[in-house]
């Protein structure tokens, strides 16, 4: 049985330890954290580990940035890696798994004006397979995992499908770097989600998810039972986190989830 993790933002509560108290009441079993710029992930520290002896299980990090490693800009793209590299120590710290980030979020999309980046395919290439080398050394160092999260066509130029992600990793040649799915991206980029997961099954190292429009999973189309289906039938043994919008009550919407999933054979 796949186990079943919320992003903090998520839950109710003023602090972790009032957040984990609600989550294991609704069945979940972590919680997924996310980190902010400015090495403000890295600041939490005291509160972090204090939640840690209070029993909050936390196995992963997601970035919540404005840049990331695969920016246009030299100074941008250099921060978001010493962000990154920042992020993953912490989460060693914890004795946690790893830290998901994409390529890029919201910096270019082919499918909007002006429809041409202002970097070549191949550059984009060199750019990626020379940050998720940095990373990935430093997540092998740290005993931890990059997973790197491909976006729809309309948040990132760059990755997009589990087959573009699993490429460059086989070039960086890192197992410390994996991929970190999405239900929603998957959705919409993937012609058959549930193939992909089998096909990419070896470089798979985390999971979010969200129905296919954006909110908690249960409020859209997704083929949740094929979805998992094919998670089980790979072998994946790690955390589904649930990353997404609420609809309806926000309570009560976050504390569907674990049954939902579970009904659905997570």
């Amino acid at each position: 049985m796949l186990k079943i993790a919320a992003q903090e933002q998520l839950l109710p509560g003023e602090s972790l330890q009032h957040k984990w108290e609600f989550a294991q009441g609704a069945g979940y079993d972590a919680i997924e954290l996310r980190a902010k710029g400015d090495l403000h992930f890295a600041s939490r520290l005291p509160e972090l580990k204090q939640a840690l002896k209070d029993g909050v299980v936390m196995p992963t990090v997601c970035v919540d940035m404005l840049h990331f490693f695969g920016a246009f800009d030299d100074g941008l793209r250099r921060d978001a890696i010493v962000q990154m590299k920042s992020q993953l120590s912490v989460i060693a710290e914890l004795g946690g798994l790893g830290a998901q980030t994409p390529a890029s979020y919201g910096m270019f999309s082919r499918r909007l004006p002006p429809f041409e980046p202002p970097r070549s395919e191949q550059q984009d290439r060199e750019i990626l397979l020379e940050g998720l080398t940095e990373l990935g050394e430093h997540a092998s160092a740290e005993g931890v995992t990059l997973y790197l999260e491909p976006l729809n066509r309309y948040e990132d130029h760059m990755v997009n499908r589990l087959d573009q992600a699993a490429e460059l990793i086989r070039e960086v040649g890192l197992d410390a770097v994996r991929i970190g799915i999405d239900s929603y991206h998957m959705n919409i980029e993937e012609s058959d989600p549930a193939q992909a997961i089998l096909t990419h099954a070896p470089y798979i190292g985390h999971a979010q998810v969200s129905d296919s429009n954006r909110f908690q999973p249960g409020a859209g189309h997704l083929d949740w039972q094929a979805w998992l289906g094919a998670l089980h039938a790979a072998g994946y043994e790690g955390y589904l986190a649930a990353e997404c919008r609420l609809t309806g009550d926000p309570v009560e919407a976050v504390r569907s989830v674990p049954a939902f999933l579970k009904g659905s054979g997570a």
